[in-house]
């Protein structure tokens, strides 16, 4: 799926949702992109701002594209994949775009219906994006389902199993 940076988002300023500009130590976005068969990865600068974060995937796209795994809130995860101009991107539940803008963006980004209040939690978007990588739809689809762990744990799972999961882990230490 192709997204375009320059499409408009639906921002939300109906008090109930949480703004993009709000600060959350419970945030955590790392990106990931390959040079020369070497993974690189940087801190996400902007972790519930959407245009800012395609940008920064889009200007650190390497060889094959660039990755981005980012925890919000302790609640959920999303991943976002750039290569060239195709962007592609799964949050590991969508009824979270109740609440949160950056979910709420991506919902509207990748043309999913808006969830509902009693809607049940489940994944959404493009959730075989990592499927050349080895890692599964019906991976991403466990993995989001799983309780037991926090959406950091989570994405720090993928990174590893990625293959950066040292540069994640060095970049995590420092938050």
């Amino acid at each position: 799926m192709e997204v375009s940076l320059v499409a408009s988002l639906n921002r939300w300023d109906d008090g109930g949702m949480t703004n993009a500009a709000d600060f959350n130590a419970d945030d955590f976005g790392v990106i990931a992109w390959r040079e020369e068969g070497v993974w690189r990865a940087s801190r996400l600068a902007e972790t519930r701002d959407f245009g800012a974060m395609m940008e920064q995937l889009k200007a650190l796209q390497g060889d094959g594209g660039s990755i981005a795994l980012i925890a919000i809130d302790e609640e959920f995860f999303l991943i976002a994949r750039c290569i060239g101009r195709t962007m592609q991107m799964m949050l590991s539940d969508v009824t979270y775009a109740v609440e949160y803008e950056i979910a709420a963006d991506l919902i509207d980004a990748l043309d999913l219906p808006f969830p509902e209040d009693d809607d049940d939690p489940q994944p959404g978007g493009d959730v075989d994006l990592l499927a050349d990588f080895g890692v599964n739809a019906m991976e991403l689809e466990v993995m989001s389902d799983d309780l037991e762990m926090y959406p950091e744990e989570q994405i720090t799972a993928l990174a590893h199993r990625l293959g950066f999961g040292e540069q994640f882990e060095q970049l995590y230490d420092r938050n």
